[in-house]
């Protein structure tokens, strides 16, 4: 079954295009990361998803309902944690799950939701002497209120230490082992990394790639690193050799006895034939793959057209940095906390 469609959906802001075009479809039971630079249309998108802003045009369809024309039915099977949440500083950490509670009209119990997200200690404290990582994982304790069928988190490691990152991503993952879809955007690549089935990136505005990761390193040039163990130092000629052959980009000194070499996949041996014919010994070279933040430079800082699986190749300017929060998305502004809880 479908979870999420979105079908041809535009959404301009008077002269300003947040959305243009974008069909997507994310599987029910699917971890899915939404991904894109600054201004992208990743808040516009998920404010489309939950009937905060109507779309110019284009159809969303969310667990089989309309989501302009059935969002409460939306809503009620849907946990949001947004970006920005804030707490009522006078009420307690309880308080704000009961308030979820009562609000979804389930019956769930406010401390075994506190437990687990690692708030029972704190339970009775009131939320405005919660520090910023705490405030996190109140807001996802109301989003988990009556096990909904769909998360939509919106930056959800915002604040969290180590620790409770990776406790994130195990409350991310139990939720699709249960069966829950999950649709989240972060600016923490290796967290999406680490759990997410499928990922999407925006750019401009348009969705110009959807696909796994090992998907997206298949469909792109991003580069690889070799590793080259060596059995004696390389001399600054052999290393000015090797900078000089096709598709190799970089070319460093690993210690005494290894060398790292940026290249393309199929530069590889290439690089080993070369320092072997100059007289090095190679005594093994491995591979690392691509990480995802490569991946997105390739799809966000390349102006040439890229399409994975059919998505539309992006028109807009690249974005010049790798970090991919939303703050000030599109001109639009964020969902207000009473736009936010009528969600959970």
């Amino acid at each position: 079954m479908t979870a999420i469609e979105l079908d041809g959906v535009t959404k301009r802001f008077e002269d300003v295009t947040a959305v243009s075009n974008l069909s997507l479809t994310v599987e029910e039971g699917e971890v899915f990361g939404f991904l894109g630079p600054n201004g992208a249309g990743k808040s516009t998108t998920i404010n489309v998803l939950l009937d905060f802003v109507r779309p110019t045009e284009g159809t969303v369809t969310v667990l089989g309902h309309d989501a302009r024309e059935e969002s409460v039915a939306v809503r009620e099977r849907t946990g949001v944690l947004p970006e920005g949440f804030d707490v009522y500083d006078r009420l307690t950490g309880r308080a704000h799950v009961e308030f979820a509670v009562d609000s979804k009209e389930v019956d769930a119990d406010p401390d075994a939701v506190l437990e687990r997200v690692g708030l029972a200690d704190a339970a009775d404290r009131k939320a405005g002497g919660y520090s910023k990582g705490m405030r996190q994982r109140l807001a996802l304790a109301m989003a988990l209120v009556g096990d909904p069928d769909l998360l939509v988190l919106d930056e959800p490691s915002s604040g969290l230490d180590p620790a409770g990152a990776k406790e994130m991503r195990e409350i991310v993952l139990s939720e699709a082992e249960r069966g829950t879809t999950v649709f989240f955007s972060s600016h923490i690549l290796e967290q999406v990394e680490a759990v997410c089935d499928r990922v999407g990136i925006l750019r401009g505005g348009e969705l110009v790639a959807v696909d796994s990761i090992d998907g997206l390193r298949r469909a792109t040039d991003a580069d690889a690193t070799l590793r080259v163990a060596v059995g004696e130092p390389v001399t600054d000629e052999v290393l000015a050799e090797v900078r000089d052959l096709s598709g190799v980009q970089s070319v460093d000194r690993d210690g005494d006895d290894a060398l790292r070499v940026a290249c393309d996949s199929d530069a590889k041996t290439t690089v080993v034939t070369e320092l072997e014919e100059r007289g090095v010994t190679v005594t093994d070279f491995t591979t690392e793959e691509a990480s995802l933040e490569d991946l997105f430079l390739a799809y966000t800082e390349d102006e040439s057209d890229v399409a994975v699986d059919g998505a539309a190749a992006g028109s807009a300017d690249a974005s010049d940095s790798a970090a991919v929060d939303d703050e000030g998305d599109d001109g639009e502004s964020e969902a207000s906390v009473e736009d936010t809880e009528v969600a959970r």
